[in-house]
C-alpha cells in the first residue's frame, strides 16, 4: 500500500503528472476523457466491465468510430495507457474518474446499480490519499448520501484520509469544436479539500474550469443544462404539431425568429429526443423532487410531449400513405438514419428505435440505412433484427416511403428525393432539395 498522501502533497503530484489517472467506464464519456488527460500528459488506466472493450482498447482499437484507432495505439507504445477489468487495480491509481451509465428502470425512475456497484469496488481498494470524482449524470445529493457513506464505512474519511467531488460531463458527440478539453467544467467538492484537488487535476487537462459551492451545485447544474434543452425542443415539437394543423412550416418560422440578434435562442424539433443525457436527465430530478413534496409539471409535461413524438411521427406516415390509397400494414417504409443524431455511431435513446418498433407494431414492412449502423441490436419492449440495406436507386423504387429521422451528411439528398416515391422528413434535411418537394411530407 502507499504512504499517506496530504492534499498539497497530492496537488503537486498532480502538477507534475505523476499523479495515475483511472477512469471507470470506457464508453462515449470515458474515452474521450481518457485521450484528454493522456494529451495532457498523464499516464491512464481504463476500467471496464465489458471484457471485448478491454481487449480492443488493448490493441490500440476503438470500438466508437468517431475516435480512430491510432489514438490509442500511440499511448499504448509509450506504456502510458492500458485497459483492465480488474478493479482491484484501483489501488494502483490516485485520481479515480467515475463515467458509468445512470439509465432510467421500466418506471422512469433512476437506476444507480452502476454506480452503486462501482462505489462498492472502490471502497475495497480506497487508500488514504485516493481522489475519487463522479461524472455520471444523476440527481442532487446522490455523492453525498449514496457514494460517500459507502466509502467511509472501512475508517477512512472524506477530508481528511480522501477526497471526493462531482465534476458532471459534458460530451456532446460529434461535435468538431467542442471536446473534452476546451469545453468549460464544473467542479464541486464535498468539502474545501476536496474541492481544491479536483480542481488541480482538472485545470491541468481542460482549458477552463468552473468551481460551484458543492457537489449537489455542480449535480444540479448539469441537470439544468439538459432540463433546459428538453423543455425548449418540447415547446418547438408542440409548435411543430400546431404548425402543421395551421399549414405552417416551423422551420420557416425558426427561421425567421433567430434573426432576432436577442432573446431568442434556436431550438430545432425531430423525432424525438435521444442520447444519454436529454431524454433521461429530466426524470431524475422529477424523481428526486418528490422526496421535498414538489410537483415539477414543467419538466414532466415536456418530456410527455417529446416522448410522444415518435408516435406523431408514425401517424403523419399513416396519413400520407393514405393520401396515396396505401394503407401502412401493407407498405414498405425505409428508415433513413438510426443514430440519435448526425454523423456518429451512438443509438443511445435514439426515437429511429421507437419509430421503427411502432411501425412494425402496425404491421408495416420496415428497412433502414444507416452508415454507421450494419446491424440492429434488441430494443426495448420489442426486438428489431434488421440489417443495413444498402441504399441504391433500386432500394428506393422498391419502397412505398421514406421516413428521415437522422439527417447524416453522408446522404444525398436531392438523388434521395429524385427517387423515392414519398419522403417523410423529421429533420428538415431536404429543405435545399431543388426537384421533387412535393413527394416530401414534414413531421
Amino acid at each position: 500500500m502507499k504512504p499517506t498522501i496530504k492534499k498539497e502533497d497530492l496537488k503537486e503530484k498532480i502538477r507534475k503528472r505523476e499523479a495515475k489517472v483511472g477512469i471507470i467506464g470506457m464508453g462515449y464519456v470515458g474515452i474521450p476523457l481518457a485521450l484528454t488527460f493522456l494529451d495532457a500528459g498523464f499516464n491512464l488506466l481504463g476500467f471496464d466491465i465489458d471484457k471485448m472493450k478491454v481487449s480492443l482498447l488493448n490493441q490500440g482499437k476503438s470500438y466508437i468510430k468517431q475516435y480512430p484507432p491510432e489514438l490509442f495505439s500511440r499511448y499504448l507504445k509509450e506504456g502510458k495507457f492500458s485497459a483492465t477489468t480488474q478493479f482491484d487495480r484501483l489501488a494502483e491509481v490516485d485520481c479515480i474518474l467515475i463515467c458509468v451509465p445512470t439509465p432510467l428502470n421500466k418506471m422512469k425512475e433512476p437506476d444507480l446499480t452502476y454506480i452503486i456497484n462501482t462505489t462498492q469496488q472502490i471502497a475495497k481498494a480506497l487508500r488514504k490519499g485516493h481522489l475519487v470524482v463522479l461524472e455520471s449524470t444523476t440527481y442532487p445529493g446522490t455523492t453525498e448520501e449514496l457514494i460517500l457513506p459507502r466509502l467511509e464505512a472501512k475508517g477512512l474519511k472524506v477530508e481528511k484520509d480522501f477526497f471526493l467531488a462531482y465534476s458532471p460531463e459534458r460530451e456532446d458527440p460529434g461535435n468538431k469544436e467542442w471536446k473534452t478539453a476546451n469545453i468549460p467544467k464544473v467542479v464541486g467538492g464535498i468539502g474545501p479539500k476536496s474541492m481544491e484537488v479536483a480542481k488541480e487535476l482538472y485545470q491541468c487537462a481542460v482549458t477552463q474550469v468552473v468551481p460551484v459551492s458543492s457537489a449537489r451545485v455542480a449535480e444540479m447544474t448539469k441537470l439544468l443544462e439538459n432540463i433546459y434543452r428538453s423543455v425548449n425542443i418540447a415547446l418547438v415539437n408542440e409548435l411543430k404539431i400546431i404548425g402543421d394543423k395551421m399549414g405552417i412550416d416551423i422551420w420557416e418560422v425558426i427561421e425567421a425568429a433567430s434573426t432576432k440578434p436577442f432573446g431568442f435562442t434556436p431550438f430545432y424539433p425531430g423525432p424525438g429526443l435521444g442520447g444519454h443525457c436529454i431524454p433521461i436527465d429530466p426524470f431524475y430530478l422529477s424523481w428526486k423532487a418528490r422526496e421535498y413534496n414538489v410537483a415539477t409539471r414543467f419538466i414532466e409535461l415536456a418530456g410527455e410531449v417529446n416522448t410522444r413524438m415518435p408516435e406523431y411521427v408514425v401517424e403523419k406516415t399513416m396519413d400520407a400513405l393514405n393520401m396515396k390509397k396505401k394503407a401502412l400494414s401493407e407498405s414498405t417504409i425505409l428508415i433513413l438514419g438510426v443514430a440519435y443524431k448526425k454523423d456518429i455511431d451512438d443509438l443511445r435513446e435514439s426515437p429511429a428505435l421507437e419509430v421503427i418498433r411502432l411501425l412494425q407494431q402496425k404491421g408495416a414492412r420496415v428497412m433502414y440505412n444507416d452508415p454507421f449502423f450494419e446491424t440492429l441490436p434488441p430494443i426495448r419492449r420489442g426486438t428489431i433484427d434488421l440489417k443495413s440495406e444498402e441504399l441504391t436507386e433500386e432500394l428506393l423504387h422498391k419502397v412505398d416511403c421514406v421516413v428521415i429521422t437522422t439527417a447524416h451528411s453522408a446522404y444525398d439528398y436531392n438523388w434521395i428525393v429524385k427517387h423515392a416515391p414519398l419522403i417523410i422528413d423529421t429533420r428538415n434535411a431536404t429543405r435545399n432539395v431543388k426537384e421533387g418537394k412535393e413527394k416530401v411530407v414534414k413531421a
